[in-house]
């Protein structure tokens, strides 16, 4: 018993050494205590600036770590005017989470800053899911609209039986929605009706958005004011060639078109761009019209009216597959002159399977690029954009021969 004792004697000395010692030490430390305001302060309190930083807690930071220099971080909302512009996309009830994610590149990326509002236009009316979740990520409006039946549907002077043989043909041919009545529809909608649409009447430019794409750099400049700024009328990033057996008829169409409405044809158009021969044939080049900025007042002139109606009559938008993309860039190529088209080069972007990421290294160092150079798609074979230079008379940009 005694032996014990004496141990728990030693334990209770020990411990009460150790307590006093760490007393000691926060009480004597040289760092000083918090004030009274400094207290309210962070306890919520708005009288007060908090506390600073000693000195030595920064140390000597090199320009290019963080903390970074205040005085070079962009405002949360970017000063000055805006343009008339909206984003505008089609989508149905079930892209509502592809299309959240798309909406985060945009706004992230841009958006966030200019606040601009945002079109969503469906055959079928929105649910109360889609509007919740898509609402709640738009820095701008959000407008839901329903497209017009006569918009979406087949045309009075349409064969169906005709159209319906033609799906056949492309089902067993295994040509890529040759078998697919909306994917006609969407395409037939896209290429002469969305800027018709109610919810885009007091708008002059727009920028489509479709589900599940991506930006990979930041947009730290407004593309709409730039467009009306600089008098250009349609934008894009992505060029590539059309699949031939889809639009068999479409170029002898347009060549109809260009004799019987020759006023329509722009001087100093860019038929280099969609054609080797001087018009004869169409090369299948065209702007991959997922992506674009343009000009609502283009697509209502008189010019692309016409163009687009008398597409519609020839019915190749059902008895063959034709594509937005060949119609808007046809246009774009003959009814503008070919320095009213833009390349975004400075836009990094994704849908599936291309990527388009900026070509010069300055580039991509200053909009904060995250895309790998070696995926960008412009340099490929498969690409028209070093068609689209060579017709502007430009030198290819510094390192594209490393993107081949």
């Amino acid at each position: 018993m005694p032996a014990t004792a004496n141990i728990r004697t030693i334990r209770f000395i020990l411990l009460a050494f150790f307590s006093i010692a760490v007393c000691y030490k926060i009480f004597t430390s040289s760092a000083a205590p918090y004030t009274p305001a400094e207290l309210n302060n962070v306890s919520g309190g708005d009288k007060a600036a908090p506390p600073a930083l000693p000195k030595t807690e920064l140390g000597n930071v090199n320009s290019q770590t963080t903390p970074n220099d205040q005085q070079k971080l962009r405002p949360a909302v970017a000063p000055g005017k805006r343009a008339n512009a909206t984003f505008i996309t089609l989508a149905r009830n079930s892209d509502t989470w592809e299309l959240a994610k798309s909406i985060r590149h945009i706004e992230d990326r841009f958006n966030h800053k200019y606040n601009y509002d945002w079109v969503f236009l469906n055959d079928q009316p929105f649910d109360d899911q889609f509007k919740k979740v898509i609402t709640r990520l738009v820095s701008g409006t959000t407008k839901f609209g329903l497209i017009p039946k006569e918009h979406w549907s087949f045309p009075e002077w349409i064969d169906q039986d005709k159209a319906a043989a033609v799906r056949e043909d492309m089902r067993q041919r295994k040509i890529i929605y040759g078998d697919s009545v909306s994917y006609r529809h969407m395409c037939r909608f896209e290429s002469g009706f969305f800027f018709e649409h109610e919810l885009l009447q007091q708008y002059e430019y727009y920028w489509r958005v479709e589900p599940d794409i991506k930006l990979f750099c930041d947009v730290d400049y407004d593309p709409f004011l730039y467009m009306q700024e600089n008098k250009k009328k349609y934008g894009f990033t992505l060029s590539l060639y059309e699949y031939k057996d889809t639009i068999p008829t479409l170029w002898q169409t347009v060549r109809k078109f260009m004799a019987e409405f020759p006023q329509h044809i722009a001087e100093g158009n860019n038929m280099q761009f969609i054609s080797n021969d001087e018009g004869h044939t169409y090369n299948l080049c065209h702007f991959w019209s997922n992506f674009e900025i343009g000009s609502l007042s283009f697509l209502r002139s008189q010019a692309y009216r016409d163009y687009f109606k008398y597409l519609d009559k020839a019915g190749g938008f059902f008895y063959e597959r034709w594509g937005d993309a060949p119609v808007h860039s046809i246009a774009a190529a003959l009814f503008l002159k070919k320095e009213e088209v833009h390349f975004f080069d400075n836009i990094a972007y994704w849908h599936v399977p291309f990527t388009h990421c900026p070509t010069r290294e300055e580039d991509r160092e200053k909009y904060k690029c995250m895309c790998n150079p070696k995926d960008n798609f412009d340099w490929k074979g498969y690409s028209c954009t070093a068609r689209f230079f060579e017709s502007m008379g430009w030198p290819k940009p510094a390192g594209y021969e490393y993107q081949m």
